[in-house]
């Protein structure tokens, strides 16, 4: 087998396994029955299904240039992910979207209730 044939094998092999992963993300977020929960299904299998797909299209192209800008979609995706997830879960978190009985450790609710600290040791308040 060439390298080619190979390189060609694995790109469509990493873009199934991108497409299976993108839809099964879909279904959990369809599926899942609380913000937190969609959450987690819109972030990781998502983003490794992304991820998937980009391998998959640089073993395609093999154009350095176009590599380089996938390199880059991925790199932002991962810088910005898991800041945008976090983000929403604090927000429905804080205006009552998540369900409590669902939870199996709960140390927000005691820092925004001013009973605790925060688990990093902040004051829990903004600093401005």
């Amino acid at each position: 087998m060439n390298p080619v044939l190979a390189a060609d094998i694995a790109g469509v092999t990493c873009l199934v396994a991108g497409a299976l992963l993108t839809l099964v993300a879909a279904i959990g977020i369809l599926r899942f029955p609380d913000v937190l929960t969609r959450m987690h299904s819109a972030a990781k299998p998502q983003v490794l299904g992304l991820l998937l797909v980009l391998a998959g299209l640089g073993l395609r192209l093999r154009d350095p240039a176009a590599i380089g800008l996938l390199l880059l979609v991925a790199l932002f995706q991962l810088t910005t992910t898991p800041v945008a997830s976090h983000m929403v879960g604090r927000a429905s978190f804080r205006s009552g979207q998540v369900r409590h009985d669902l939870l199996v450790l709960d140390e927000l609710s005691d820092v925004l209730a001013g009973r605790g600290q925060p688990p990093d040791g902040s004051s829990g308040r903004p600093s401005g």
